[in-house]
């Protein structure tokens, strides 16, 4: 059965942070907010954390997962992008938006996707997720919380955990977080192109 941590968005108790981020160091699947709904999120590292996260959502192998980033330095280990489009996501970040870019080394293959050596990139505007990127000092492999069957991200955490509490190992109550998708921005040297437009403004990316 899951833990349920109620942290508060604008102040999050640093004590409940720390236990958070133990959870996932540990293995653990959880289910947090940010600025576009619940998402579900594990260790970078956790192959078998990852396939359970599949079998909550019944992905493919084909699936992107994201990595959700404190900032644009922790970015640029994993995405490749050149001084035009830092100076674009630095303008544009924290926000609504995931980043489609091509991967570097560092990303595990299993999160790419498998022709384009792709790799989806967040910084959400949300202080719980802030806080515990700086005590993981590493991104959270991470996919939105849609249930299979469904097409709208989960946004109520007691919902959550009446429906997941024996899948997961901890969900945070962060509170109502919104539920429009983020918008969708592929971004190479060659081209950006808006995939998919959501909560963030696709203006500057047009």
């Amino acid at each position: 059965m899951s833990q349920f941590f109620q942290i508060h968005p604008e102040t999050p108790q640093t004590r409940l942070i720390k236990q958070a981020a133990e959870v996932i160091r540990n293995g653990g699947v959880i289910a947090y907010p940010t600025d576009c709904g619940y998402s579900l999120g594990c260790q970078l590292s956790d192959k078998n954390a990852q396939d359970r996260i599949r079998a909550i959502r019944r992905l493919d192998d084909k699936h992107n997962f994201t990595l959700v980033c404190r900032d644009l330095s922790e970015i640029s280990t994993y995405a490749r992008f050149d001084n035009r489009l830092y100076r674009l996501l630095k303008n544009n970040t924290p926000g609504p938006y995931t980043f489609i870019f091509n991967a570097t080394s560092e990303v595990p293959r299993r999160l790419m996707h498998p022709k384009r050596k792709t790799i989806g990139i967040r910084i959400p505007k949300n202080n719980i997720v802030s806080a515990l990127l700086e005590e993981l000092s590493e991104p959270i492999m991470s996919v939105s919380l849609i249930l299979p069957g469904e097409t709208d991200t989960m946004t109520d955490p007691y919902d959550i955990r009446d429906t997941l509490e024996h899948a997961l190992d901890l969900v945070i109550d962060g509170g109502f977080c919104g539920m429009e998708p983020t918008t969708v921005v592929k971004m190479d040297a060659d081209s950006i192109e808006v995939v998919r437009v959501g909560a963030g403004n696709p203006k500057p990316f047009e």
